[in-house]
């Protein structure tokens, strides 16, 4: 039977002790995405949208998301990242705007968290700054692309 990290010998949550763990230089990858009606999606890309620019303040959050994970997140591990990249990319043939997070860190601990916390705070910036028009979005795949550093060594999502 395996052993969760995250409980400790009494069975109660504890943060996994990184203490002997050697630092590294790890970087995770997230995307994900926010599906609109085709109007929502011409109206962001001429900034028509009475909240304000959604594509920057989107970015924005999402950067700012990242930050605060290890407070939202419980037992999540606080980081010093060196790098924090948010891309938001209208598409048209989907109607959507593809997000994508990308977190680097030289530490004991990963930042994958931390990239699907960007995503999903940039996707519910765009829904909240579009609800008023458009209450049928659909924030979608949100996932882990990439992420590489530690013991595990790199993971890349396979494409089906």
């Amino acid at each position: 039977m395996s052993k969760f990290t995250h409980i400790d010998n009494t069975g109660k949550p504890s943060m996994v002790d990184v203490s002997d763990k050697k630092e590294t230089f790890r970087i995770a990858e997230a995307t994900g995405a926010v599906y609109m009606r085709p109007k929502t999606l011409e109206l962001i890309e001429k900034s028509k949208i009475e909240k304000g620019e959604v594509l920057n303040i989107s970015q924005i959050a999402g950067i700012m998301g990242a930050k605060k994970t290890p407070e939202l997140i419980p037992l999540c591990h606080p980081l010093n990242l060196s790098s924090i990249k948010v891309k938001l990319t209208c598409n048209s043939k989907t109607n959507s705007i593809d997000v994508k997070a990308t977190c680097k860190v030289f530490g004991k601990t990963g930042v994958e968290m931390e990239a699907l916390t960007a995503v999903s705070v940039a996707c519910l910036t765009i829904y909240d700054m579009c609800k008023a028009v458009d209450k049928e979005m659909k924030i979608s795949d949100i996932q882990l692309k990439y992420k590489s550093g530690g013991k595990s060594g790199v993971f890349k999502k396979k494409v089906k």
